[in-house]
């Protein structure tokens, strides 16, 4: 049975509050939650004031993304207290989240790009990883966690059992080449080995994933700071532009609504009133004129 309410501790309301929560998401709020709390001296949430909150919010540092992300997480955890009864007012809801430019069109690369990043990677495992980002639209710490086990023979291709965001599964199925280009990297191992092995025999981490990602981007040729996110973003704009139906793309994504998935469409819309204008040659003014 749970304490009641009134006696819990400011620790374990925390671990509550991040209970389900993916260890990514629970290892960026726990950060996030300690640097606030020793802003605020280590008060009881009952006792914070909206001052607190203010003031806190302004010492924030790095980029809009960011900033948003931290006030995000206190705010929820503002919200959790109050719905535990922990606190009797909720002042997170008094704090505004910075808004930030929608930059998805910015982290969608062309197909030919992609290509390129592709063919950078010389590495047997390096290129698959990159391979089945894209071609599976897959979220980077859900390539990592991949077993043996989570990939069955599908045809001339395959499927992929992926175990993702918000604890939901799902199954993605691939082509004949990707798949016996990750057949190419199995060898000995057992159902229960990590696909994407480690230096030290493990799951490969995430961090491993952004640099190889980024460092066959750069010998691509890219300037952007290119991430494993932009090919799953590459994937679901690609897939639209050669006529995926947009439900079929949020199954294989992942997304828990369909108006997610929409963001793909605004980010490279096919329509524009712009396009209806005249063009732009006939508002020359004739003095201008060669």
């Amino acid at each position: 049975m749970l304490n009641d309410s009134s006696t819990l501790t400011t620790s374990e309301l925390i671990d509550l509050w991040l209970h389900g929560k993916s260890k990514n998401t629970q290892q960026s709020y726990s950060r996030l939650t300690h640097s606030f709390l020793t802003h605020i001296g280590n008060k009881p949430l009952r006792e914070v004031t909206l001052m607190d909150l203010q003031t806190w919010e302004t010492t924030l540092s790095g980029s809009d993304n960011s900033k948003r992300t931290a006030v995000g997480a206190i705010k929820s955890l503002f919200s959790f207290a109050k719905q535990l009864g922990v606190i009797s007012a909720n002042m997170g809801i008094l704090v505004k989240s910075p808004k930030v430019k929608n930059r998805l069109a910015e982290r969608i690369l062309t197909e030919e790009e992609v290509k390129r990043v592709m063919n950078a990677s010389v590495v047997p495992r390096d290129r698959a990883i990159i391979r089945l980002l894209y071609f599976a639209g897959l979220r980077v710490s859900e390539l990592c966690e991949l077993k043996w086990r989570d990939l069955k023979p599908r045809k001339d291709g395959g499927q992929i059992t992926v175990f993702g965001k918000g604890e939901k599964t799902r199954v993605v199925l691939i082509g004949t080449g990707i798949w016996h280009e990750i057949q190419g990297l199995r060898g000995k191992a057992k159902k229960d080995d990590p696909v994407f092995v480690s230096g030290k025999g493990g799951h490969l981490c995430r961090s491993m994933v952004f640099h190889i990602v980024r460092n066959a981007a750069n010998r691509a040729g890219l300037e952007s700071n290119v991430s494993p996110h932009w090919l799953r973003h590459s994937h679901a704009s690609h897939s639209l532009d050669r006529g995926a139906p947009i439900h079929l793309l949020q199954k294989t994504l992942g997304h828990s609504s369909v108006v997610i998935t929409e963001m793909y469409l605004h980010a490279r819309p096919t329509e524009s009133s712009s396009l209806y204008l005249p063009d732009e040659d006939e508002w020359i003014p004739p003095n201008l004129e060669s």
